[in-house]
């Protein structure tokens, strides 16, 4: 019975900490409250697919806001870190839809808006019915419980000149990679993907750039987690390369622990081109511990000389009138007794008169 109460006890909990984790969004946010929308609606749900599956989505929560006669649909996705969420967000991404003003990592077209906060994606619809204030109110609150660790670095390596918007995409994954290549119209190109070594714990940024005549060509950076990595997996991905007639094009180099591939360049000096605009630098540090030696101003030398010279003076003078204070004072106060006692007195005398000397006449 005990056994029972037991399981009921930890099932409950389990139940209410799920019921916790799927109230993400709020009941309401400035004057839009949660409920309503057409009745049948069915929630709107995105579709498991390999690339969420990669990314870690670990559940969606889905609601109507309304203001007054006005409404919106918002969907929320959670993901397991930011790296994954940004991963699916990426693939969401498309030339229909441009960077919005709402928030950083915002796109929004088609009256619809997708944001990455954290480690989770919120999807709006209808976005047409609400002010950027109001969306941006609803960001924030879903941002205040998300998981804030920083994006993948690789990200900001991507050049931004002659960038087609829509078209960015991070894989930390074979799914996502593929999935990439398929959005770029490179499919081709998944012969390399498992030369790539996702599981050394590369990562991935794609996209297209225009370049002149109306041609576009497409980039590809890996980021190694060391120099060693990346070039091991720069002469399989070469072998690759060489092996396959239809990718003879593309090229591949390495700058310390980075490749950069482009996949269907327009030509060689736009290929060169393109990798000269990667912004990613490196820099060479060294550890062993160094000093630089400076000889101080003359004048300050001088000083010193001085200063430490009186200093000498007077302690020698001080420490002179302290012994022979103290020896004159012994003996005025204790006269033979302590000091120049006569029995410890010897006086050398070549003895050319009888009379001795006496020490005590000496004082």
């Amino acid at each position: 019975m005990k056994r029972l109460i037991f399981l009921l006890v930890l099932a409950a909990a389990c139940t209410g900490a799920r019921a916790q984790e799927r109230h993400v969004l709020p009941e309401k946010f400035g004057k839009w409250v949660s409920g309503g929308g057409p009745p049948n609606e069915p929630k709107i749900l995105a579709a498991d697919n390999s690339v969420t599956q990669e990314s870690g989505r670990s559940g969606q929560e889905f609601t109507w806001y309304t203001n007054g006669k006005r409404s919106i649909r918002v969907l929320l996705e959670q993901f397991r870190d930011p790296s994954g969420a940004y991963q699916s967000y990426t693939a969401g991404l498309s030339t229909k839809l441009n960077p919005s003003t709402v928030a950083p990592l915002t796109a929004a077209g088609n009256d619809e808006l997708i944001a990455l906060a954290g480690n989770r994606i919120v999807t709006v619809w209808h976005i047409s019915s609400a002010t950027d204030a109001d969306l941006k109110l609803l960001l924030d609150f879903v941002k205040q419980t998300a998981d804030r660790t920083p994006l993948p670095p690789v990200r900001s390596y991507l050049p931004e000149e002659q960038l087609i918007q829509g078209t960015q995409r991070y894989a930390l994954g074979p799914a996502g990679f593929d999935a990439a290549l398929t959005s770029l119209n490179e499919s081709k190109f998944a012969t390399i993907t498992p030369e790539i070594g996702f599981a050394t714990g590369a990562e991935a940024m794609l996209a297209s750039y225009q370049s002149a005549r109306n041609k576009s060509q497409e980039l590809v950076i890996i980021d190694y987690p060391t120099p060693q990595l990346a070039e091991q997996r720069l002469h399989h991905i070469q072998r690759v390369l060489a092996a396959n007639p239809d990718l003879a094009g593309a090229t591949v180099e390495r700058k310390t622990s980075l490749l950069s591939l482009v996949l269907t360049p327009v030509s060689a000096e736009a290929a060169a081109q393109l990798r000269n605009d990667i912004r990613y630098n490196t820099a060479v540090t060294w550890n062993e511990p160094s000093q630089t030696l400076t000889d101080p101003p003359w004048l300050l030398v001088v000083k010193g000389i001085f200063v430490g010279t009186l200093l000498f003076c007077g302690i020698a003078i001080v420490m002179g009138i302290a012994f022979g204070g103290v020896r004159v004072l012994t003996k005025k106060l204790f006269p033979g007794k302590v000091f120049d006692r006569p029995e410890d007195i010897e006086v050398l005398q070549l003895g050319l008169s009888g009379k001795r000397i006496d020490p005590r006449d000496f004082y």
